[in-house]
């Protein structure tokens, strides 16, 4: 069976005025739109063509189909055009005993500094749907971020001097990191940030032009936010489109410009580390981050048959990437409840059992029971497919 979806841009302060406008072909709203959601989670679920939210057809429909009432997986349009918050997120087993204690504690749901809404992990993907996609993730290797701090004198030289050393053993260094981070966040070094949004006005460097352009932009935007120095601290990637990014529990991140189809487990689960004005935990998310320099890896999956899947370690969700030249259909198996999204041309999505067909439109959707087995894509264009891991 297939079910279209649709949904309403979130209008998050982050968000692209134009990018999803673009991508849909119509006039922007004038307002920031951030995410579209094509999912069942109560804080935004897509609605079906009959009118109910998706979250309400699966408690309707799913045990008709052999399926759980909630999907494992939410999957978005995510348009940044500005820094969205740092950020991590706990493993499953951190998530649940968070949740625990929290719950113990009488802690409210919904109040501002709950850090643990629900007992799961939030693993993500995104994959770059414009041209380029920019985000911050995980921390630089040591050398080089001391050579960027270089470049900011003494201002570089106070924060420096806080960091691991190179040779030192990786529980040490991670401790080490540990600490500088918490520091930043503490409080105690404003004098510290002020000196080092100061110094990057003036400061150049051919090795790290693009990080010292996002400290102006983030110096301007953020003013006296922590995270302005903890982003010089990450990895400046840039996807180019078809690529993807994932990212694990307690990995810093920080998506800063661009279009992108983003996956992740169902979680309302995040830790954060600056650039917003919403609570930071500065104990739990010290206490749980990765501190582990390195670069996390770009995936550049290989098309077979127009279909690129990226391998991604979760049980919670799976993704491929489908591009369909005119006349040449590609078929995708689905090993359970599936959302099939278009961001390219017109893409007609036809189910292999019950032969029902839905011709999607960039920032189109439809949901396929998985007694479909496989979907059948005709057309002229591209479609992300999204289907729970092969453990779910």
């Amino acid at each position: 069976m297939l079910v279209a979806l649709s949904n309403v841009p979130r209008d998050y302060d982050w968000g692209s005025a134009t990018l999803l406008p673009e991508l849909q072909g119509r006039a922007p709203s004038g307002a920031p739109e951030a995410e579209v959601w094509f999912g069942d989670h109560p804080g935004s679920p897509a609605m079906t063509s009959d009118g109910r939210p998706l979250n309400v057809w699966l408690e309707d429909e799913a045990a008709g189909f052999g399926i759980p009432p909630r999907l494992p997986y939410l999957l978005k349009l995510l348009a940044a055009g500005s820094s969205l918050s740092i950020q991590s997120h706990p493993s499953r087993a951190e998530a649940a005993a968070g949740f625990a204690r929290e719950e113990a504690a009488g802690i409210d749901r919904d109040a501002a500094d709950r850090t643990y809404r629900d007992e799961n992990h939030k693993p993500e993907l995104i994959v770059a749907v414009s041209d380029t996609f920019t985000a911050l993730a995980g921390l630089r290797d040591l050398a080089a971020t001391r050579r960027l701090l270089g470049t900011l004198g003494a201002a570089g030289a106070a924060v420096a001097a806080r960091l691991p050393q190179e040779d030192e053993d990786p529980g040490a260094q991670g401790d080490a990191m540990r600490e500088t981070i918490a520091w930043l966040l503490s409080g105690d070094a404003g004098a510290e940030i002020d000196a080092i949004v100061a110094a990057g006005e003036a400061a150049e460097s051919d090795e790290f032009a693009a990080e010292l352009a996002l400290l102006r932009t983030l110096g301007k935007a953020y003013p006296d936010d922590p995270g302005v120095v903890i982003a010089l601290l990450m990895n400046l990637i840039v996807l180019t489109r078809g690529e993807g990014l994932f990212v694990p529990a307690g990995v810093l991140h920080a998506y800063q410009a661009g279009l992108g189809v983003e996956i992740m487990a169902a979680s309302d689960n995040v830790l954060r580390g600056g650039l917003t004005p919403k609570h930071i935990n500065v104990g739990e998310l010290v206490r749980l981050l990765d501190p582990a320099p390195g670069l996390p890896p770009v995936l550049r999956p290989s098309p077979q048959d127009g279909a690129a899947a990226f391998e991604v370690d979760v049980p919670d969700f799976a993704l491929t990437h489908a591009i369909v030249p005119a006349g040449r259909p590609v078929s995708v198996a689905v090993g359970g409840p599936a959302i099939v999204l278009g961001t390219a041309g017109a893409v007609t999505v036809r189910g292999a059992e019950t032969g029902e067909s839905i011709t999607l439109e960039p920032g189109e959707a439809v949901f396929v029971t998985p007694d479909e087995h496989a979907v059948r894509l005709d057309g002229h264009g591209e479609a992300f497919v999204a289907e729970p891991g092969a453990e779910a």
